[in-house]
């Protein structure tokens, strides 16, 4: 069998030569094996393309005519284990690469930390406006950090901002050091091991922003093989999605500032929020690249927790 593996393996090979040979393939083969996507792409022709250029070390902003060339022996071989290992290892393509992108950065990422996709993004690129005055913005809290992607990119967004990140995971946070190193913001982004809010006390944000946990107990049972490669402490929230959110609600007034905001992102837990709280005004966000939804709560409509 391994033998009957490997001569077909040498027949790819010597049948695919360009670099568009081989992202038609691996796209076929993705579809073939009914991979799942959502970490980056959200189909099989772009997470070929991705890990095929990956493979190759060539950006992604490739022009046309570069799907023509033609590639070495070696290439090829590279090349197609990465496409092979893709489908063997229903590993998401981020943990391949060990390359993520969010907010126009890229960031390091591997199974400790959850993938970055948050339509968060979006706001940090627009310093948060019009929901805050991006010159009155000083302090930053982002709750439930995983990798730092997105207390680095209100960093880079706000290079005056102090930003706090926290995170119940000892892990994660190894790897949010390590990006904030990669990204040069050690005088900017503090980061603390705790349970939410925890160690904070006595500190005020002008926003509170967070991605926590939020899957309730039956979508986690039908999650595709791909997210289950991510950290469960990442995903899940209980029965109904909302037992971090619920304890968010309730400290985060007691840490902003009189003209502060809190945004987080709640994806299909939002029916149930809503139904939870329905004496809370939540605003819903909209974002032009679409995304999980997210709200977001005044200081003054919050209280003090």
């Amino acid at each position: 069998m391994a033998d009957s593996q490997e001569t077909n393996i040498i027949d790819i090979i010597d049948e695919l030569q360009t670099l568009g040979d081989f992202v038609r393939w691996g796209a076929s083969r993705f579809l073939e094996m009914n991979l799942h996507f959502g970490h980056g792409t959200d189909n099989a022709l772009d997470e070929a393309f991705y890990l095929v250029t990956n493979a190759l070390y060539l950006p992604h902003d490739i022009p046309p005519y570069m799907m023509q060339s033609r590639l070495l022996p070696s290439e090829r071989a590279e090349v197609l284990a990465l496409l092979q290992r893709r489908i063997d290892t229903r590993l998401p393509a981020p943990y391949l690469t060990y390359e993520a992108w969010f907010a126009g950065l890229p960031f390091y990422v591997d199974e400790r930390v959850l993938i970055p996709r948050s339509p968060i993004a979006e706001l940090i690129e627009a310093r948060f406006e019009p929901w805050v005055d991006a010159s009155q913005v000083h302090h930053i809290l982002d709750l439930c950090t995983g990798g730092g992607c997105i207390a680095i990119a209100c960093a880079k967004a706000f290079p005056f901002a102090r930003v706090d990140g926290t995170d119940l995971s000892a892990d994660a946070l190894a790897v949010a050091a390590q990006n904030v190193q990669r990204h040069q913001v050690q005088d900017q982004v503090r980061l603390h091991q705790g349970d939410l809010f925890a160690g904070l006390d006595g500190q005020r944000y002008d926003i509170i922003v967070s991605n926590p946990p939020y899957v309730d107990a039956e979508d986690m049972a039908e999650l595709p093989e791909e997210y289950r490669h991510e950290p469960e402490l990442a995903l899940a929230s209980g029965e109904d999605g909302l037992d971090i959110i619920r304890r968010i609600l309730q400290q985060a007034g007691a840490f902003l500032n009189p003209q502060g905001v809190l945004i987080v992102e709640v994806g299909n837990s939002a029916a149930a929020l809503v139904e939870a709280y329905p004496e809370l005004p939540f605003t819903w966000l909209e974002f032009e690249r679409g995304g999980p939804p997210v709200f977001l709560l005044t200081a003054e409509q919050l209280g003090e927790g």
